[in-house]
């Protein structure tokens, strides 16, 4: 990997874990409608046991999946401390730590679906193969995604900051990346403007 590459991945990772990242933790509420009715549905409908949210904020998924699933059995890694502490008070039985999407700090198929929600969307391109990568070796059987979706990768200007948000064709980069990953369930979020697949390792 280029010096460019590794140094436009820090950049970014710095942006989150700063004043940026505790500003998007101060404008985006952790109570939405949404979240109880679709983790419960997906939950209820698919053999998972244990989740980890890569890049968890303040825990508002982690809040919702950890009244569903047992104790010990929800985690979440985040580079921001601020968010970290939140996600603590909003998900108590769960599990959260500091930590880098580049190099998730857990064990090859460490639970059964790993899962993001607005977070490849952040990832630069150099380094979006390596984030992916990290998150099909801790999965040990569901991998899900949910993010802007562009059947071209698309550069958005976000809060001012070039080169923050990409809406990309994410299941098609994952397949690529992964031929053996199949699509369980898909759909679209009209709140969030996202679109979420649920990939299983075949």
């Amino acid at each position: 990997m280029s010096d460019h590459s590794i140094g436009e991945a820090t950049r970014l990772e710095r942006l989150w874990a700063g004043e940026f990242g505790d500003a998007y933790v101060e404008r985006n509420p952790v109570e939405d409608d949404w979240r109880a009715e679709f983790w419960g549905r997906l939950l209820a409908d698919h053999p998972i046991r244990s989740v980890l949210e890569v890049g968890c904020g303040q825990g508002a998924n982690l809040g919702v999946i950890s009244r569903i699933l047992p104790a010990g059995s929800v985690w979440g890694v985040d580079v921001n401390d601020g968010a970290l502490e939140r996600a603590r008070q909003n998900a108590p039985s769960g599990n959260v730590v500091k930590g880098s999407a580049r190099r998730l700090p857990f064990r090859d198929r460490f639970v059964d679906l790993v899962f993001t929600v607005g977070v490849l969307i952040h990832q630069p391109e150099s380094t979006l193969p390596i984030v992916m990568a990290e998150i099909v070796r801790c999965s040990d059987r569901f991998v899900l995604w949910c993010e802007y979706h562009a059947q071209r990768t698309e550069e958005v200007r976000y809060h001012g900051v070039e080169g923050a948000l990409f809406r990309r064709d994410y299941g098609g980069i994952y397949r690529d990346l992964f031929p053996d990953l199949v699509v369980r369930a898909e759909g679209y979020l009209p709140s969030h403007r996202a679109t979420w697949q649920l990939l299983e390792q075949s």
